[in-house]
This record gives C-alpha cells, structure tokens and sequence, in this order.
C-alpha cells in the first residue's frame, strides 16, 4: 500500500519545468527584446550605435567578474572542506598569513578592480556621451534644428525657421542621414525625450533648454516616449518619429508652411462643424487661419498625422470622433474637458471636418 501511494503522490505532483527548458525559454525571451521600435540593441544612427556597444561591453564585463567571483567562491568552499575552519589539520594558524591575504582581496577586489573598470568605462562612455552634444560640425554648416516641448500628456514640436515656424503635435518628422540639434524643455512637469534606436534620452526640464544631437543612418519610423515619470498618463505618451529623406523633409516643411487656410465654404457640408470649433475648442486649440488657441495641441494638419492622444488611438476614419466622445475613458486625466454638454452628432460632425485638416 505505501509503494502505491508513493506513486500516486508522485503521478500528483506537479512537475516543474527542467532547467535546461528554463534557460532556453529565459534566452528567447531575452533575445525578443533585442529588436523592435523601442530597442536600445537594434540601432539606427551613430550615435545609437556607441550607445549598444558601451551596454554590450558593460554586459560583458558584469558577466566576467561575476563568473570570477562564483568561482572563487566555490574554490574557497573546496579548499575548506565546506567548513569554516582557518586551517587544516595538523597546521597552525598563521594570523599574518591571513592578514596579508584579506589585504590583498581589499586592495585588488575593492580598489584596483573597481578603479579600472571606472577608467575602462569612462573610456568607452566619454567618446558615446561627446557623440550626443551639439558641437559644431566638421564642415562648419549648421544642423537642423528641431524644438520639442513635453506637456502632460503630449508633444508640441516647432520647425523654427526664416520662413516661417511650423509647429505640430505628437508627430515629428526629421531629415535621414544627417545631424539634427534637438532643443527640448518642458511645459508643466520634468519630462525626458528618448528615442532608443537614435540614442539617449535628455530630461526635459521647464524653464531650461536642453540640446542633444541625433542621426537616423536610413529612412524609417521609429518610437519615442517618455522616459521621465511626469504623472498617471506617462505610460502613454508616445511620439510618432519618423525620417525621411532631406528632399521629402523639405517639401513636407514647404506644404505646412506655405498651406492656405481652407475657405469657410457653407456649401462644403462643413460649416456646422467649424461653428462647434469655434464656440468650444478655439481657446484652447489653434487651426491655421482659424484660432490661436495654446493650450492643447495645434491640430492644423490632424488629419496627416499617424496617433491621437500621442499614441492612444491610431488616426483612422472616425478615429477623431471616437476620441472627441470617449478621450476621458482612453485617456483618464488628460486636460481636455468631456464633451457630454455636445450631442453625438456634433462630435461626429466635428470629427469628421477635424480629419480634412491636411496641408
């Protein structure tokens, strides 16, 4: 009878998974996050590039001393027989032996081996870190420059320029293949501007303006976020980036610069919907030729853009309208007021005229 029950407390015992199943389901997960649009390991620029090399050179070094460390720790476990004991038998205990050796192990494992991997990082770090300031440039031209304010929970980006600003939201559009200055701040609360797979991240401070340089080697959309906790929503605040080409950049400047205001047409089926703009969103959101609202995001080319509420919906046919009705339920806490007090219609309305707002 025991010999049965034995086997079926062992037929009822979970079995766990071996660890050789563990480490390989442990190693492809690593590995799936070595990719994608958020990702430090999948470059795009140079200055991405040092930053990759100086992690896999930390990794590699954090993994060498602590295999040195495991095994000194079990060979000193071996040497004792697994005891506690100082000597072994029929030998006397040298104090001065014992003191030179743990004055070894300080001096070489708490001062020589932390000071040369400083040096070593500082090394490799200092160089990464030069790559990322806006120094001048080698043939004297200046960079583009791109500003980029962090509100909560959203992006103002301006393309200052001779001819005229430009100024989007939640969307930025820089030119492949060549340095671009980034002068960054903050509206309300600290904020960080990062995009992994251009380089690092630089907080975003009110009051102060920041720089930092970056590069995309090719054309490509790549993510960006907030890397600075700045309130409930912070987790969802994200910034559609994407390089092109320096002539599509030029002419994507060229038509929101140069884009006229759409004529109030009361034939266009639209009228009803800039009415509604004008009485309840015009403080607060600027249309070119329409308002010069400025406190929510400039929503002159919405319908061109990628996201709504910086990343929360993607822009979509009646994506504008479902934001206009539910951004409370998607977004709870951004600063924009519910529209309970608008019948359904007037939001799809709205939505609607909001999505022909392309340059």
């Amino acid at each position: 009878m025991e010999a049965v029950s034995n086997s079926e407390g062992r037929r009822g015992r979970r079995v766990n998974p071996k660890p050789p199943t563990l480490l390989l389901t442990g190693l492809v997960t690593g590995l799936a996050g070595c990719s994608g649009s958020h990702s430090i390991l999948d470059p795009a620029g140079p200055a991405a590039r040092d930053v990759a090399w100086l992690w896999w050179g930390m990794l590699i070094g954090f993994t060498l001393v602590f295999l040195a460390v495991v095994a000194l720790w079990l060979a000193a476990f071996r040497r004792r027989g697994g005891t506690d004991q100082t000597a072994g038998p029929g030998q006397e205990y040298d104090s001065e032996a014992a003191r030179r050796l743990g004055l070894r192990w300080i001096l070489g494992g708490g001062i020589l081996l932390p000071g040369v991997s400083v040096l070593v990082l500082l090394a490799f770090g200092v160089p990464a870190g030069h790559r990322l300031l806006p120094l001048p440039l080698p043939d004297g031209e200046p960079p583009r420059v791109i500003e980029v304010t962090g509100h909560q929970w959203w992006w103002e980006v301006r393309y200052p320029n001779e001819a005229g600003e430009v100024v989007t939201a939640n969307h930025l559009v820089m030119p492949a293949g060549e340095p671009v200055d980034f002068h960054v701040t903050g509206a309300d609360v600290i904020h960080a501007f990062w995009v992994p797979r251009l380089g690092g991240k630089i907080d975003m401070i009110p009051g102060r303006v920041n720089r930092i340089r970056l590069e995309a080697d090719a054309p490509g959309v790549f993510g960006a976020q907030c890397a600075e906790y700045c309130g409930v929503q912070h987790a969802h605040m994200h910034l559609h980036l994407e390089a092109v080409p320096p002539e599509e950049f030029d002419a994507w400047l060229a038509a929101r610069r140069d884009a006229e205001p759409a004529p109030d047409d009361p034939d266009d089926g639209h009228a009803p919907a800039r009415a509604t703009f004008a009485e309840h969103c015009a403080e607060c959101h600027r249309v070119a030729g329409l308002s010069d609202g400025d406190r929510g995001p400039d929503l002159s080319d919405l319908g061109a853009r990628a996201t709504l509420g910086a990343g929360t919906l993607a822009m979509e046919e009646g994506a504008i309208a479902r934001w206009l009705a539910e951004h409370q339920r998607l977004k709870p806490g951004n600063r924009m007021p519910a529209h309970d007090h608008l019948e359904p219609e007037a939001l799809d309305a709205l939505g609607a005229w909001l999505e022909t707002l392309r340059p």
